[in-house]
């Protein structure tokens, strides 16, 4: 009997917590649940459009310096990699413009002309993230049509380079949507100092700018 008593007992506070478990509420999942979504990506190529407008200045040993500012514009293509769970972004940026500056300027009997057709520049890019906002630096070589022309009354004449250089600048970029960009960035240049021959006579001319421009592009989904 006492068996028997002992038995039934342990068999009760065996089977009550499993009891009491299953009378337990729980919640499930909704159905329409979705895992949060993953911040925007600049990971992709992308190609755009530019315009802004250059302060440039030529200095030019013998004949007096000018000031050919002008209106710049052109296309931008690049690829941007941002590492996975990192703001860092790294690219490589190559672009190519119009460019409208020139001026002139005389003195001591002799007139001289700068002027510039094109430029453009291969750059590298590092970015930081802040979402759909970027700020970055970029550095690189640059390259430009320069034109000289001279005349001191009596000969007149013109040459032209295509001066390389190096180029410094800093810029914003937004997301306007997941394909769309929009961008502004400041840029230094220095294209270096080339020597040019106008009718027998040698000048010596270098040229550096200041430039802002804007541009907005089209970014390309990512395939890597």
């Amino acid at each position: 009997m006492i068996r028997t008593v002992i038995a039934a007992a342990a068999a009760v506070a065996l089977a009550a917590p499993a009891a009491f478990a299953a009378d337990l509420p729980y919640e499930t999942a909704p159905a329409d649940y979705a895992a949060p979504a993953q911040g925007y990506s600049w990971s992709g190529a992308y190609l755009g459009a530019q315009a802004g407008y250059g302060w440039s200045k030529s200095k030019n040993r013998n004949t007096p310096d000018t000031k050919p500012n002008g209106g710049i514009v052109g296309a931008y293509a690049g690829y941007n990699h941002q590492f996975d769970g990192s703001p860092v972004v790294v690219g490589v940026e190559t672009d190519f413009n119009y460019d409208d500056g020139e001026d002139r300027k005389s003195g001591g009997g002799v007139s001289v002309r700068n002027k510039k057709n094109w430029n453009g520049a291969t750059r590298a890019r590092v970015g930081y993230a802040f979402d759909k906002f970027l700020a970055y630096g970029a550095a690189g070589v640059a390259y430009a049509d320069q034109k000289v022309s001279a005349s001191n009354g009596v000969v007149a004449g013109h040459d032209s380079k295509t001066a390389v250089g190096y180029t410094v600048g800093v810029g914003a970029e937004s997301a306007v949507t997941d394909n769309v960009t929009a961008r502004v960035e400041y840029r230094y240049t220095d294209y270096g100092s080339d020597k040019f021959n106008i009718d027998g006579a040698k000048l010596k001319s270098s040229t550096t700018e200041n430039r802002l421009m804007g541009g907005v592009a089209y970014k390309f989904n990512n395939m890597w």
